[in-house]
């Protein structure tokens, strides 16, 4: 069954969700993709397997089927294995309920970016950093600050969180998707999480996402509430910022 791949603290989290009532952003890395040798630092031109297709899939239908939701809006990072993962979560919401599923999925060039452009003012500066350290290394240099050409940790997830909010879905029984990387995941968690460091273990999985969702009728004075490995967590988003 292709669900044995899902990370295990995805199904956990269905039982935390909110009322239907309340709309919801399942914000995720990509589906099991081809591995690679090195540091994690993945290419572009990396697909997904055929496991990773049939999770995906999967995946979207159990979302659907186990939660009332219909799938509202979808944003991806413009590599092709995001793309591909939201498509295929989508089919398989498709095959689940009669409600309309959207079927345009937003390719995001400048936030939602791979390795990890969300972050970055000066990839001329920051480049040579990821090559060197490798994506567990950039990222917990990213989370304390200690690079050039890098916004503030802050900053750089206060944008993302935007974004989110932005494109979160408006309507009650609403689920919207966003589909990223690992780095990007990996540092917006440490950040909120108020973590200065990220190990191997925090690292999230393929297939392996938040739920969030925000109570507040404006971004800067709403409330961030999110869903990681079975715990319910939040902060004010105006608090946080003021930390930046």
């Amino acid at each position: 069954m292709a669900l044995d791949l899902l990370p295990t603290s995805m199904l956990k989290a269905i039982d935390l969700l909110p009322d239907v009532k309340t709309p919801v952003t399942l914000f995720t890395r990509h589906s099991i993709r081809e591995v690679v040798s090195g540091q994690g630092l993945a290419g572009y031109d990396l697909q997904l397997t055929s496991e990773g297709r049939d999770l995906a899939q999967a995946w979207g239908a159990y979302l659907i089927e186990n939660t009332d939701r219909a799938v509202q809006h979808c944003i991806s990072s413009p590599i092709q294995r995001c793309v591909d993962t939201a498509a295929l979560m989508i089919q398989g919401a498709d095959s689940i309920t009669v409600q309309p599923n959207t079927h345009h999925i937003e390719i995001v060039e400048q936030r939602l970016l791979v390795e990890p452009g969300s972050f970055v003012l000066d990839i001329q500066q920051a480049g040579p950093y990821f090559r060197k350290q490798g994506a567990l290394g950039f990222i917990n240099s990213f989370v304390n600050n200690a690079l050039p050409g890098m916004k503030h940790p802050i900053t750089g997830v206060v944008d993302v969180l935007e974004l989110i909010y932005k494109t979160h879905p408006q309507q009650a029984d609403g689920l919207s998707l966003a589909v990223s990387h690992d780095t990007i995941l990996a540092a917006i968690l440490a950040v909120i999480s108020g973590r200065n460091e990220v190990t191997q273990q925090d690292w999230p999985e393929m297939m392996e996402g938040l739920f969030v969702w925000f109570e507040g009728e404006d971004f800067l004075d709403s409330h961030l509430k999110w869903i990681w490995r079975g715990e319910r967590h939040e902060l004010s988003i105006r608090d946080f910022q003021k930390n930046g």
